[in-house]
């Protein structure tokens, strides 16, 4: 008889245990929310900026339900853009969406992300069987990297053609917006720009002031691009959603700032993604992210 007593006792605690949740929805002051309310807000947004963990598998078949859903609750009004996809690879993803082409030509005609297959292809599939324009918004990758070695200056010896796959230039760059002063001061870069001067101590990367600078620089030319990207392929009545790194677009800065300096008016909704322990307790660094915050277990397994 204790033995029964003692395993109903057992069962009933394992079944008031609560479950365990792949993630949880915050609004900016961390309060709960839910799926519902986002795609609604989204869906009568002009640009939903969807900041994802790249290696994250939560992330991506939630981009993947957004997808679908915004497409069902806009009835065609729907265009899909990507940080994934550089501006010169855009014939090869229309091709592709279009149906022109099979995956394994678009893999031979573009760059894509080595997680394409698993955690991108599904979207572009859905683009492609659903007739969804799909945009290719990064600056082709070397043209980033001019910058980050070379400096924006280093972007006036390149062709015209070249000029036409990226924000049109010159490009205004804000070095004390906190997200890239933060990226500048990871990379030991505290000092002014223009200062030759470092020390090791001071500075683990071995970069001088100068060196984090355009580091610094090279991220906005990729978020100036995909802002710019964005505007030029949105109609008035559409919704374009984006998928980008969640650094590219998190406290309402990066693509968010390049679109208001162009369109103030524009109706932008982002979500941030955040890896914590416990995703009840989402902590108070978490807060104002975006408009909305998914919670994902910092256990959560990874696509790569």
């Amino acid at each position: 008889m204790r033995i029964t007593l003692v395993l109903i006792c057992v069962l009933a605690v394992a079944f008031r245990s609560p479950d365990k949740p792949a993630y949880r929805l915050y609004t900016p002051n961390l309060k709960g929310t839910t799926y519902a309310k986002l795609l609604r807000q989204a869906t009568e947004a002009d640009v939903v900026l969807f900041g994802e963990l790249h290696n994250d598998p939560i992330c991506h078949w939630l981009e993947f339900q957004l997808t679908k859903d915004l497409q069902a609750a806009k009835k065609g009004n729907l265009v899909l853009g990507a940080e994934m996809f550089e501006a010169d690879n855009q014939v090869a993803l229309s091709d592709y969406v279009q149906g022109k082409t099979t995956a394994k030509e678009l893999a031979t005609q573009a760059r894509l992300w080595p997680n394409f297959n698993t955690d991108y292809k599904p979207i572009a599939d859905f683009a492609r069987e659903q007739h969804i324009p799909f945009v290719a918004t990064n600056v082709p990758r070397r043209y980033a990297r001019l910058v980050s070695r070379q400096g924006l200056a280093a972007l006036d010896t390149v062709s015209t053609e070249a000029k036409q796959q990226m924000a049109p230039l010159p490009l205004t760059v804000d070095l004390t917006l906190p997200g890239y002063k933060g990226m500048m001061d990871m990379m030991g870069g505290s000092s002014s720009p223009g200062s030759t001067t470092s020390s090791s101590s001071a500075n683990p990367h071995g970069m001088t002031s100068d060196m984090t600078a355009n580091f610094a620089r090279a991220q906005a030319i990729k978020d100036a691009t995909m802002a710019y990207f964005i505007l030029q392929n949105l109609k008035p009545g559409q919704t374009l959603l984006h998928f980008n790194g969640d650094y590219h677009s998190k406290n309402f800065e990066g693509i968010v700032w390049y679109l208001r300096q162009q369109q103030p008016s524009l109706k932008i909704l982002t979500i941030s993604s955040v890896e914590i322990p416990d995703i009840n307790k989402p902590a108070s660094e978490n807060r104002n992210l975006a408009d909305f915050v998914i919670a994902i277990p910092v256990d959560m397994t990874k696509t790569y």
